[in-house]
């Protein structure tokens, strides 16, 4: 088997770990000294129990790029790691294109598609106009199941958005 071939092997496995175990997220994060007082960071990450980390240190050195860390390190029954990659350049430069060549097959390949248009719209800067600012939250709260697992709602957030524009 040549090397060109193990790549492609390789890159389909990663495709396909990642769309069982991988998440493209955008967390939207309350800063005071952000134009809108709130801001958007995407995310790509991969979890998995510890005794299969070897798995996420395979993405990791293929990717270049990002880190692993345990899932949630507070929580002493989560025995969980993951591999997170939240370098906008990074997300722009080689996760992005890595699965635009190797698809995914479930209801992700949506969520993939709106975080791809997500970064590459604050890869533009134009997450500074409020408008398309308010379009990349909706496109935020639209993947994932709708923002089921969000701790916050959108319309709160729109509503401190309001409030803090109008004081600026």
């Amino acid at each position: 088997m040549n090397a060109d071939n193990q790549q492609e092997r390789l890159d389909s496995y990663i495709a396909g770990y990642v769309d069982g175990e991988g998440s493209f997220h955008v967390a939207i994060q309350k800063v005071g000294h952000v134009k809108f007082g709130y801001q958007l960071l995407p995310e790509f990450h991969v979890s998995q129990n510890f005794d299969y980390a070897s798995v996420l240190r395979l993405i990791h050195e293929r990717f270049g790029c990002g880190y692993i860390k345990p899932n949630h390190a507070k929580n002493n029954r989560d025995k969980s790691w993951v591999f997170v990659v939240r370098n906008r350049a990074d997300l722009l430069n080689k996760v992005i294109p890595f699965f635009e060549k190797n698809k995914l097959l479930s209801p992700k390949a949506k969520d993939f598609d709106k975080f791809a248009f997500v970064v590459r719209s604050m890869a533009a800067k134009e997450h500074f106009k409020k408008d398309v600012f308010l379009n990349l939250l909706d496109v935020a709260f639209s993947m994932n199941r709708n923002g089921k697992y969000r701790k916050s709602n959108i319309s709160d957030i729109k509503k401190n958005l309001e409030s803090s524009t109008t004081i600026r």
